[in-house]
């Protein structure tokens, strides 16, 4: 499994814009074959600052997303909505059974 988090910090008077565009992105990610799950946390502790979440079944799966016709729209638009370049982790894991 690849887990991905996208740090965003999103400029204050973008903020709702940056916010509609996720409202298109999500679903429409969410329903990606081999998506397990992608997820737009808000920070309790920084103003403007997400971090999105992204589970996905293998590496060919997130670099099939990174070329959707969804996503590439959003990064052509990201520039307009970040107030820095976006911290991106890739983490490769399994599931721990409990």
């Amino acid at each position: 499994m690849i887990i991905i988090h996208a740090r965003l910090q999103v400029k204050p008077d973008q903020e709702q814009s940056f916010l509609e565009e996720m409202r298109t992105l999500l679903p429409q990610t969410r329903a990606e074959a081999g998506n397990i799950s992608y997820d737009l946390l808000k920070s309790t502790e920084q103003a403007h600052h997400y971090t999105m979440v992204e589970l996905w079944k293998d590496m060919g799966a997130a670099a099939s997303h990174n070329s959707s016709a969804h996503f590439t729209a959003f990064l052509q638009k990201a520039a307009a909505f970040l107030a820095a370049p976006m911290d991106l982790n890739v983490f490769n894991g399994e599931p721990v059974n409990r």
